[in-house]
């Protein structure tokens, strides 16, 4: 069944997939970061962005499962 909590699973899910191939986006190099060219460091950031919407995926998907079991567990 499709609830809010789902789609927005879904979303932090596909989010980083959606920015990794919009290749277009990021293929430049300015603006520099402690010179570290766009391309470099944008790739960079996501990897910490990705982790933390997985985590966040992860802890919604816990508590959707939780309420469906009618809240037995941690």
């Amino acid at each position: 069944m499709v609830t809010p909590v789902r789609v927005v699973i879904a979303l932090c899910l596909v989010a980083p997939f959606v920015a990794m191939l919009w290749v277009d986006s990021y293929a430049k190099v300015e603006p520099e970061f402690i010179g570290i060219p766009f391309f470099y460091w944008y790739q960079m950031a996501w990897v910490v962005v990705s982790t933390a919407l997985t985590m966040i995926a992860y802890k919604l998907w816990q508590r959707d499962q939780r309420s469906r079991r009618g809240g037995a567990g941690r």
